[in-house]
């Protein structure tokens, strides 16, 4: 059994998590806890308090006594908005006060891109032009090339937890880019996981969502490797052989 911890700002669309772990097998266990999201909106200030380190702490004690083996803070405008640099430091910390392996939603697509051999994306966000501008840098800081930038403009995570497959897809379309080899969805308050397959059928390339990108990281602290195509491309590797 491998337990996978992760730390979810409030309540929009953690209910991907559950579906998640269905899809990853019997014998990976996803252990999600909330944080305190201080001020509910898309601003600079306000995430930088929300990934502050005495509100990722708060949540940790919980993941300990889980038996979880890596943790990831499943927040991606909690993380850029620290810039490269400040979300290393954010990860460093959130390391040495859980005394495991942890990462970040952010990093979770510098390194999924990595994984699935792709440089030039597209990016569809649901936070208003400064923030989206802010993680296109921040992409742009782990070698990942940039085509396009849409915002939706949406200051409260609440508001993204109401979108449908309407408005997702109508996102997906209007973001994506004919250079891009990839299109990134970076909000982990946006449903996304039960569209990745219909998403990337449409678009005819691998789309990256923020749930998504955030368990597939904490497989990859965990040194595991899972086949669940349902998860999209990023998730259709073969597994790792364990000799």
């Amino acid at each position: 059994m491998t337990a996978l911890g992760f730390l979810y700002p409030g309540h929009s669309a953690e209910d991907d998590y559950p579906r998640i772990e269905q899809l990853l097998g019997s014998d990976i266990r996803v252990d999600l806890v909330h944080t305190d999201v201080g001020e509910d909106a898309h601003r600079v200030d306000a995430l930088l308090d929300m990934g502050s380190p005495e509100r990722l702490a708060a949540g940790l004690q919980q993941l300990r006594l889980s038996g979880a083996e890596a943790v990831v803070w499943a927040c991606t405008s909690g993380s850029f908005v620290h810039g490269w640099d400040g979300a290393h430091e954010q990860v460093r910390n959130l390391a040495r006060a859980a005394g495991m392996p942890a990462s970040s939603t952010s990093f979770a697509f510098v390194h999924a891109l990595r994984e699935i051999e792709v440089r030039r994306v597209a990016v569809g966000a649901t936070y208003p032009d400064d923030v989206a501008a802010l993680f296109a840098e921040f992409l742009r800081a782990g070698g990942v090339e940039v085509t396009g930038v849409r915002g939706s403009g949406i200051v409260t995570a609440a508001e993204v937890g109401t979108w449908g497959e309407e408005e997702l897809f109508a996102l997906a379309r209007a973001a994506d880019t004919p250079d891009a080899e990839a299109l990134l969805l970076p909000n982990t308050a946006l449903h996304t996981v039960a569209h990745i397959p219909a998403l990337e059928k449409e678009l005819g390339k691998p789309v990256l969502t923020a749930n998504q990108v955030t368990a597939w990281e904490g497989l990859r602290l965990a040194d595991r490797r899972v086949n669940a195509p349902e998860l999209g491309a990023l998730f259709t590797r073969e597994p790792i052989v364990q000799v």
